[in-house]
């Protein structure tokens, strides 16, 4: 469980994408700016993996608790984009 946990944890898609984007455009501050976006937006989605086995522990049905923490998750989203918004944060 361990070795599968840290597998999902790896930033996979983040890193392709910033490969991709290097590639494409040989850009660093693009790649930067990216970065720096991904580390922001990271944060409400930790959000994701408390919600759901909380859900599970409560005996909520597996599909019903998943639809709740992505809902719940998406609401963390805007609640991220309004306080980065409050401090003048722009990603």
């Amino acid at each position: 469980a361990f070795l599968g946990s840290m597998l999902a944890s790896l930033p996979t898609i983040s890193v392709l994408a910033m490969l991709w984007l290097y590639v494409d455009t040989k850009d660093p501050k693009a790649i930067s700016n990216l970065s720096y976006d991904i580390f922001w937006l990271v944060l409400p989605s930790l959000s994701f993996f408390l919600f759901l086995p909380y859900l599970l522990k409560h005996k909520i049905n597996f599909y019903l608790a998943m639809g709740l923490a992505l809902t719940l998750m998406f609401c963390c989203y805007f609640v991220m984009l309004a306080v980065l918004k409050k401090f003048n944060i722009r990603i």
